[in-house]
């Protein structure tokens, strides 16, 4: 799939819902789904900076495609990490570069985030995007 099928996909999920309550619910079940990361990269380098509460986001770079896995130690943020990553992993450097994440402003999460929450959602991608510059300059 396409990072914009993807996308696309997430917002039908998310349109389903009309209570705000229930998106909350759908990101911490989201969250809650998500492989835990491995101990050996809950390391000070994988920490998010500018999220409030502790990201810890890792890039594996396999066969030409970046891999991410993540935690988080609060529940929201969890979620939102994982629709990140359901979003970008498994595709290319280039292709995650070249990404217009649109779905953030579809579901409604930028505007029912609190700003430092928001400000933690911009890191992550930030952080991803960061990765994804980095291997494509080795390749």
């Amino acid at each position: 799939m396409t990072i914009n099928e993807i996308q696309d996909e997430i917002i039908d999920e998310f349109s389903g819902l009309d209570d705000w309550m229930d998106k909350y619910q759908l990101l911490i079940d989201l969250g809650n789904e998500q492989e835990p990361l491995d101990e050996k990269y809950k390391i000070e380098s994988n920490l998010i900076d500018g999220c409030q509460s502790r990201v810890w986001l890792q890039a594996d770079y396999v066969d030409g495609k970046l891999n991410f896995s993540a935690e988080s130690d609060a529940l929201i943020v969890k979620g939102i990490v994982a629709l990140l990553i359901r979003v970008l992993s498994g595709h290319t450097p280039q292709e995650i570069l070249d990404a217009d994440l649109y779905f953030i402003e579809e579901i409604g999460l930028k505007e029912h985030l609190s700003p430092t929450r928001s400000n933690g959602l911009l890191a992550m991608v930030k952080q991803m995007r960061v990765y994804a510059l980095a291997f494509n300059a080795k390749s």
